[in-house]
């Protein structure tokens, strides 16, 4: 069912893209309505436009709050064609038809960004583009609405190919889009008043959407939502894919956990290699050695600069991704010697608030596990020293980010070993112990983080054994005094922290 453009009401925040498509309403003959600055803008062109405030008789009032919400709009707007008794209403109150409705609504996400004034943020709560939206998006057979610039080029081709006529099927999209943009809007709207308490119902809305080659495996379809664009600056490479994504969201967690010079290598959103040093190029050199097999095609994170000198040293790796917040010139010429290599700038350090996972016919919902420790308790048969205490807090801090059960090994701040993803506590050693042979390390001096507690004393023996002399742990076991038992009676220092770090 064909409809030909009469008429069009254009009132928008935003005008840039907006030319071409007045001009060619115009051409076409379009009678046009606006308000207050559109209004100023259309004429300027020195296109005629009729004002809302002449078909109403009423001024916009309130300060600007009050423009477009009369009977003589939204009558025009949600009259149906077809329908005689509302044709009757419309000749009897003089109403115009409106067969296009061009409107966006007020920059309410922006403003959040740049003010915490209460007064401001109000203000650019839209109420008359969001009536307006929805009331020609719901009268979709007979109108079609266009409720964001990102629509202009979709719009002006529709008017140039149709000369002025919309399908029902082209104005049922313009009204999915339409009621995509007021979702989205209210979920922002929403966030901001019930940022301070949790609200009854689940509500998450992201623009920006990317397709992407594919999901985890080649035959799931996927797409990213979101701007990644305000948190990186892509230098290099091929698109991220959904696994590059995951992989990169776990590599900017961990690394903002470190303020000194700090290298982490990810795989498969595990840790695999990271350590802290004084210089960039240290950190590499001992992240790598940490497991230089697993590191292959990995995930690179550093909150240093990289110069050309680390440039080449690393290159001499096969990676998929580096992120780092600056490079040298003649340390990007080294690294985009390879095409596909992506290479980020992270522009600003990120780490969530709240986590969300789909489970069931339902979402779960948390607060992130921003924490190190609650409480830093000494269980074993001495104190810490300072060294040793240095390393635990490293070695919590990796802990935390490996995929439970998880069980991590430092020394001098090194990741020497980890198990991850194990069954059973003490598989997750056994790996960790294996991973620290493989790569050559003496235990003699290290130390043994657990994401949970020990049921039994067999880990810290075999910690024990290993040359480990150090072990921090939430505790919260039943049997907790069978561990502090063995750490006392054979002089293992053992720290409790009241804080596990289970990740599933």
């Amino acid at each position: 069912m064909e409809r030909t453009i009469k008429s069009a009401l254009i009132s928008v925040f935003y005008k840039d893209g907006l030319e071409p498509i007045v001009r060619k309403l115009h051409e076409l003959g379009v009678l046009l309505y606006s308000t207050g600055g559109t209004q100023t803008f259309i004429e300027q062109l020195g296109i005629p436009c009729t004002s809302v405030e002449s078909v109403t008789s009423y001024p916009s009032i309130l300060g600007g709050r009050v423009k477009t919400l009369h009977p003589k709009v939204f009558g025009g707007i949600l009259a149906r064609r077809d329908l005689e008794e509302d044709q009757k209403h419309v000749a009897e109150y003089g109403i115009p038809l409106l067969d296009l409705v061009i409107v966006d609504l007020y920059p309410f996400e922006e403003t959040l960004k740049q003010t915490n004034e209460e007064k401001t943020i109000i203000e650019k709560i839209d109420i008359g583009g969001v009536s307006l939206i929805r009331a020609a998006g719901k009268n979709y057979k007979d109108v079609c609405i266009v409720a964001s610039r990102n629509q202009y080029p979709q719009l002006l081709s529709l008017l140039e190919s149709g000369n002025g006529n919309t399908t029902l099927e082209e104005r049922r999209a313009f009204a999915g889009a339409a009621f995509t943009e007021c979702a989205h809007y209210d979920v922002a709207i929403a966030d901001y008043f019930n940022r301070d308490s949790a609200a009854e119902n689940f509500q998450l809305s992201f623009g920006h959407k990317q397709s992407l080659r594919y999901g985890e495996n080649p035959h799931q379809s996927a797409a990213f939502y979101g701007d990644l664009d305000s948190l990186f600056e892509k230098l290099n490479g091929k698109e991220l894919s959904y696994n590059n994504l995951v992989d990169v969201d776990a590599a900017c967690q961990i690394i903002s956990e470190f303020s000194n010079p700090a290298f982490a290598i990810i795989k498969h959103t595990n840790v695999c290699g990271i350590a802290e040093r004084e210089d960039v190029a240290t950190a590499w050199r001992d992240a790598l050695a940490g497991d230089p097999e697993s590191a292959f095609g990995g995930v690179l994170v550093t909150n240093q600069h990289i110069n050309a000198a680390v440039a080449a040293k690393i290159s001499e790796l096969f990676f998929e991704i580096l992120i780092a917040p600056a490079y040298d010139e003649d340390a990007l010429t080294i690294l985009k010697s390879k095409k596909n290599r992506i290479i980020l700038v992270q522009k600003t350090a990120f780490y969530p608030t709240r986590e969300y996972k789909r489970v069931l016919n339902g979402v779960l919902v948390q607060d992130a596990d921003t924490r190190n420790y609650a409480e830093w308790i000494e269980a074993g048969a001495q104190n810490t020293t300072e060294p040793e205490k240095e390393d635990l807090l490293f070695a919590n801090i990796v802990c935390k980010h490996l995929k439970s059960n998880a069980i991590a090994l430092v020394k001098d701040k090194q990741l020497v070993g980890k198990g991850c993803g194990q069954t059973s506590r003490v598989d997750a050693l056994r790996q960790a112990l294996e991973k620290a042979k493989q790569s050559g390390f003496s235990l003699q001096g290290a130390v043994m983080a657990s994401d949970a507690f020990f049921p039994f004393n067999d880990c810290v023996q075999m910690a024990h054994e290993a040359g480990i002399n150090a072990v921090i742990q939430p505790g919260g076991s039943v049997r907790d005094s069978d561990s502090i038992q063995y750490c006392k009676d054979n002089g293992m220092a053992m720290v409790m922290t009241q804080t596990r770090h289970f990740k599933h």
